[in-house]
């Protein structure tokens, strides 16, 4: 009896350590968190516009937008690529679907796509969800295969379907402020997304849903015998991933003032998407951020000083080449590793 009472307190004691173990690692992880950080950029790029006061600087707005865009698209296919470990090439396809389901609304009824980016973001995450259904029955490169015939299949489809205007697309009115404003609502809605979609993905990490994911990518087969529901977990991040892509392809058509297949359904944005996280850090919440603004200025960049040749094609490949050789997990994701973080890029 008195064995069983000590083995019992020997357990009890041994859990509870644990317990003041792990408090302990989650306030380390607190202090070193940097919580201001990303509050006081998102605070910056709000004011940003205060300088059309002082003069023009649309272009800086448009770059700050197209980042922001690709954030958001970037930040929502790290649930699925980077959580879940499920590299997808065909994310330009929700881009497409929201893009062009707020677009059409709006060319016909004249509501604005900023309104509709929430409604056409749901109708992404349903198609991804179905498609999700069909795609995950395979892993791995097949898995990555599956998701290029997708957007092969979504191109062809899009450019012979005449009620969306085939392949010649289809022209949206543009927004009747000043030239000096015009810029002004798609540049908030698509902050407001950016920032939405990394707040989102932070919560989604910290979850017992994230925790899945994780174990996923891990281990697929072990996460299905630890209990996790690998598959609708799967289809799920699939389709919260469509869900962000979504939201952003609505507003960015019309910021663009119309669409067409060639410019949603390619797979160098689906190639972008991947390069940022990769490059940024996949699997962290500051990486794809860091990634996509590194992927933009460079191309900006390259563009300013080389013109729009092949040259930028070369260039980011000679990036992405010295980065993962300096950096094989990113640039969060290995300063994360060596504990060489900076406290600022510490969002996880």
């Amino acid at each position: 009896m008195m064995s069983v009472s000590l083995q019992n307190y020997s357990a009890s004691s041994v859990i509870e350590a644990r317990r003041l173990h792990n408090e302990k690692l989650a306030l380390g992880a607190d202090k070193t968190r940097s919580v201001w950080f990303p509050i006081a950029v998102m605070a910056v790029l709000l004011a940003l516009p205060l300088l059309q006061f002082a003069g023009n600087y649309n272009y800086v707005l448009h770059l700050v937008l197209f980042t922001a865009s690709y954030v958001a698209m970037a930040a929502g296919w790290n649930i699925l690529g980077g959580f879940a470990g499920y590299v997808s090439l065909g994310h330009s396809v929700f881009f497409a679907i929201g893009g062009y389901f707020a677009g059409m609304i709006f060319a016909r009824y004249g509501i604005s796509t900023i309104v509709l980016a929430p409604l056409a973001g749901l109708v992404a995450g349903v198609v991804g969800y179905m498609v999700a259904f069909v795609t995950l029955k395979v892993r791995g490169p097949s898995f990555i295969i599956s998701s290029i015939a997708l957007l092969m299949i979504a191109r062809i489809l899009f450019d012979n379907w005449s009620f969306i205007g085939g392949a010649n697309g289809v022209a949206l009115p543009a927004n009747d402020l000043p030239v000096l404003w015009a810029k002004l609502p798609y540049y908030y809605a698509l902050v407001l997304i950016a920032a939405f979609t990394v707040w989102s993905t932070y919560k989604i990490k910290h979850s017992k849903f994230g925790l899945g994911l994780r174990a996923i990518s891990k281990d697929e087969v072990k996460a299905e015998s630890a209990g996790i529901d690998t598959r609708f977990y799967k289809m799920l991040a699939f389709a919260l991933s469509a869900f962000f892509v979504g939201m952003a392809g609505a507003v960015w058509g019309e910021y663009l003032t119309y669409l067409r297949p060639n410019i949603f359904l390619v797979i160098l944005v689906s190639a972008n998407l991947v390069l940022m996280c990769i490059l940024g850090g996949k699997g962290t919440i500051a990486g794809p951020v860091i990634g996509a603004i590194l992927i933009v200025a460079f191309n900006e960049a390259s563009v300013a000083l080389m013109g729009a040749s092949e040259f930028n094609i070369l260039g980011t490949g000679l990036v992405m080449m010295v980065g993962l050789m300096f950096f094989p997990l990113g640039l969060v994701g290995t300063l994360a590793r060596k504990g060489k973080l900076p406290r600022v890029l510490n969002w996880d």
